[in-house]
């Protein structure tokens, strides 16, 4: 179910800081639309951190009925996830309730807990929602790295169905790919975190990605997933060549300043951020604005 392309959402809010439901249906249309595999509201792309839990799940309702509504079947993977097991379970259960497919839960952050830790962490989940659940590794923002033999371990867990491996280091998903997709490959997927390196972990035997460049190109970033996974690499690094400028503009700044802040200057929605988040400096939206041209972004512009 969770292969190909999928979306880390961005969520749209009004000049007043409320959030812009208008404008999130129209982002999930647009998806839609440019044939996106699955939808993943409520990441920390989505600033979930920042959105009350009314909201949360009002942004996650949004996209379920959106994509429910649609001529294909698109699923929806919500975030929920967070050092407080008890409350990702309880958000979780809640989640399932409003019909996702799955969850995306990044691991608990800032405490540093152990690798058994961990391992308990996501067997709670598991055990309370019964839903496909993808964990999500990004040691860089969290300050803890599941490692492969602890992957493999919660692995084990039926309805652990993939990981987002978002480490950066390519040894370590070489050793995930290895280890698991052999034991699990009939129920278990490794997508990458990080755009730019889509193409080698698909090499790997990964089975596509979970992206921010989505947000602003759908359409491309789904073939060249499809293209990696088809083998036809060739195709797949002439698209990389072509976006690899906004892949990395998208992280001039903390993630998703800048992608919102691209966005915004397509038309897409407000320049609007919670705080912490905030707009760029005027050097990087000089940086962003002169990507998007580059790539023919701007002239693709619509009314907000």
């Amino acid at each position: 179910m969770f292969t190909g392309c999928g979306t880390a959402l961005v969520t749209p809010f009004k000049s007043d800081l409320s959030l812009d439901e208008a404008a999130l249906r129209r982002l999930v249309r647009r998806q839609i639309d440019g044939g996106i595999d699955f939808l993943v509201p409520c990441g920390t792309t989505g600033e979930s951190p920042t959105l009350t839990r009314a909201e949360h799940l009002r942004v996650v309702e949004i996209t379920v009925e959106e994509a429910r509504n649609a001529k294909r079947k698109v699923a929806v993977v919500g975030g929920a996830g967070g050092y407080n097991t008890a409350e990702v379970m309880e958000l979780g259960r809640e989640l399932n309730h409003i019909g996702v497919d799955g969850l995306l839960s990044v691991t608990p952050y800032y405490n540093k807990v152990t690798q058994e830790g961990l391992y308990q962490h996501y067997k709670a989940i598991a055990q309370a929602v019964p839903l496909p659940i993808i964990v999500y590794n990004v040691p860089g923002r969290t300050g803890v790295n599941v490692e492969p033999a602890t992957l493999l371990r919660i692995a084990e867990i039926e309805n652990i169905c993939g990981v987002k491996e978002a480490s950066g280091n390519i040894s370590q998903m070489a050793a995930v790919c290895h280890q698991l997709l052999g034991k699990y490959s009939h129920r278990f997927s490794v997508l990458c975190g990080d755009d730019a390196i889509t193409i080698p972990l698909v090499a790997l035997g990964g089975r596509g990605l979970i992206s921010v460049v989505s947000n602003q190109i759908p359409g491309e970033m789904t073939t060249l997933t499809q293209l990696a996974m088809a083998g036809n690499f060739d195709s797949a690094r002439a698209l990389q060549r072509t976006w690899f400028p906004l892949m990395e503009v998208n992280f001039v700044e903390a993630n998703p300043i800048p992608v919102k802040a691209a966005m915004a200057m397509m038309g897409l929605l407000e320049p609007v951020f919670r705080l912490p988040m905030c707009p760029p400096t005027p050097q990087n939206q000089a940086k962003i604005q002169g990507v998007l041209k580059q790539v023919g972004l701007l002239r693709q512009a619509v009314a907000v």
